[in-house]
């Protein structure tokens, strides 16, 4: 501070070096002050200071401005471009915000709408219905509410969905409602509709596709196993209708020349007691072709009175025989197959379905070993607790670890295209599962894939 006996400065303040620092050195009146030269610099610092607070705080808040900025022109680029109507209320249920979908609708000016009571937007017949809707939005979103709002041709339905807006302290700050036209909303329910069922008409198709390829499989072996009995008893019956023309002239000359000696040349020319020797033989081996196409015929139509909805016992062993002598007999030597079960394993439920199951694990088995030096495929049937196994295993490459998660899924396939639809292990599953039971699949560690079928027995179920 200047004393006021003081006149002044009386000439410029010089600097002083005081070894690399200079120093302001005011002269006041002839004599220099270094505290008062210390308290200068210590305001000049912090004015320094202070000024640089100052630029950094402007470049904070120009930055901060910016981001606003952009914000806000990201936000007013959404809203106007959304094709849902959008209307923002305040707490007092007054129109604040609205975007451009709803300002050409309504035909009204934003200026227009502002400040009105979000109820006046809307026709009289749906105002209840949105009172209700804002008094419920507080606690819980509201989802697709149908409402008529005010539009510049008339009304308009909308789905409306609200929600809640809160301040910065999370109370109740106001409304948000999303509106969408119906008629969008119809076509494209619509559209998904459509999309589904051609989605379940595909898969039907599909699952038919698999069912006449199992059908065909089925047919192949039947006829297979039918041709051999029917082959022998034709032949039985070509040979009897030879005999019978021998018989027929042998007794009609007997008719007209009973001579003894004459009949007897005829007798031994004819072979008549060698033919009445072999009638029992070749009447038994016609028996027992008739009676294998009458058990083919049985176990065809148990497999398809397996089909229906009512479910029945069945023999499981009797099953997984004919499921081997039908799949083996369309492709015959392709692989050496052995089965290792009890006399008898009675089982309650759809004997063909159980049976279309082992015929897709066995036409598997032989795909896996059709590369295969010694081809061989081992069924194995076992109890176990409560349960009945079938096991299946076949000596081929196995199953990629990969691929084994994903095996039982709709449409997955590991074979070529057009050699399979990917749902014959689909349906097996599903029929084990319908029968209370469960299929497996896994690599055997001695090489190939092992797929065992877990089904309950009947006291199980009860």
């Amino acid at each position: 501070m200047v004393s006021g006996k003081h006149r002044g400065v009386e000439s410029p303040a010089p600097l002083e070096t005081v070894g690399s620092k200079e120093r302001l050195c005011p002269v006041l009146g002839g004599v220099t002050s270094a505290a008062t030269e210390d308290a200068w610099l210590e305001v000049i610092e912090k004015m320094e200071q202070v000024y640089s607070q100052l630029i950094s705080h402007q470049v904070e808040l120009e930055q901060k401005n910016a981001e606003l900025e952009s914000a806000y022109q990201f936000i007013s680029s959404v809203q106007t471009a959304m094709t849902d109507l959008l209307i923002v209320c305040d707490e007092q249920l007054r129109v604040c915000q609205v975007n451009r979908a709803l300002i050409s609708l309504t035909g009204l000016s934003e200026e227009s709408l502002l400040g009105r009571e979000v109820v006046e937007l809307f026709c009289d017949e749906s105002r209840n219905a949105l009172r209700d809707l804002l008094s419920r939005a507080p606690v819980a979103p509201v989802y697709d509410c149908e409402l008529n709002i005010k539009g510049r041709y008339g009304r308009v339905p909308l789905s409306i969905n609200c929600a809640r807006r809160t301040d910065n302290r999370e109370r109740l700050d106001g409304m948000v409602l999303i509106g969408r036209h119906v008629g969008e909303l119809r076509r494209a329910y619509d559209e998904l509709n459509r999309s589904h069922a051609e989605l379940m008409l595909a898969q039907q198709q599909l699952v038919n596709s698999e069912k006449m390829a199992s059908l065909g499989r089925l047919v192949a072996g039947v006829a297979h196993e039918l041709n051999n009995p029917i082959s022998f008893v034709y032949g039985n019956t070509h040979a009897l209708a030879g005999y019978g023309k021998r018989l027929q002239q042998f007794f009609a000359a007997l008719r007209e020349n009973p001579q003894p000696e004459e009949m007897a040349r005829l007798r031994e020319s004819l072979r008549i007691d060698r033919l009445v020797a072999d009638l029992p033989n070749l009447l038994d081996g016609s028996m027992e072709g008739v009676e294998r196409v009458r058990d083919i015929v049985s176990d065809l139509r148990q497999f398809s009175a397996g089909q229906g909805q009512e479910t029945a016992p069945f023999d499981l062993v009797h099953v997984v025989e004919t499921a081997i002598r039908w799949v083996t007999s369309e492709r015959e030597g392709v692989a050496r197959v052995s089965l290792e079960a009890p006399p008898s394993l009675t089982l309650e439920g759809h004997a063909g379905h159980i049976q279309q199951l082992l015929m897709n694990l066995l036409q598997n088995a032989l795909d896996a070993v059709e590369s295969v030096e010694q081809p061989s495929i081992e069924v194995l049937l076992e109890l176990e607790g409560e349960q009945a196994l079938c096991r299946v295993r076949d000596n081929g490459s196995g199953i990629a670890e990969t691929d084994l998660p994903h095996l039982f899924e709709p449409f997955f396939t590991t074979k070529e295209i057009g050699k399979g639809t990917g749902l014959g292990l689909a349906l097996s599953y599903n029929f084990a599962v319908e029968h209370g039971g469960d299929l497996q699949a896994e690599n055997h560690p001695q090489g190939g894939a092992i797929f065992t079928l877990k089904l309950p027995l009947p006291e199980a179920k009860r």
